[in-house]
């Protein structure tokens, strides 16, 4: 889906986090939460990047730690679709990538089959991170 393009409805961006350190947030990722009605993020997100948010976000924590998850994934996929169909633009922030361990890929085909548009921005694996701090 072209990003230019006008939607009567909102949009999701599902935008993997990185493995924790805000600078390894891609630029889209950033550009993404700076234009978020609503972010959706995981356990393992970094809260600080919460600051590239604008002021009156709605934030909902989905939890998603191991063994343990605050909201079903069913209630994910629910809430990006109820939310995008009010006409808001939200964020599925999720650590590392959203389809390296994660169910970016469940999301993705409940938007599709909801007919909600969304864009997906890769992040930083902490498989390929840790190394790169390693040496």
């Amino acid at each position: 889906m072209n990003e230019s393009e006008p939607n009567p409805k909102g949009k999701v961006y599902l935008v993997g986090a990185g493995p924790g350190d805000v600078s390894l947030l891609t630029l889209k990722g950033k550009e993404a939460l700076q234009r978020a009605d609503v972010v959706i993020y995981d356990h393992l997100v970094n809260l600080n990047m919460m600051r590239f948010c604008k002021g009156g976000v709605e934030t909902i924590y989905a939890g998603k730690k191991a063994g343990h998850a605050t909201l079903s994934q069913e209630s994910i996929n629910s809430l990006l679709i109820e939310k995008a169909r009010g006409g808001k633009t939200v964020v599925r922030l999720k650590g590392g990538d959203p389809f390296v361990f994660g169910r970016g890929g469940e999301e993705a085909q409940a938007l599709h089959q909801a007919g909600i548009p969304f864009v997906i921005v890769p992040g930083v694996s902490s498989f390929l991170g840790v190394p790169a701090y390693a040496g």
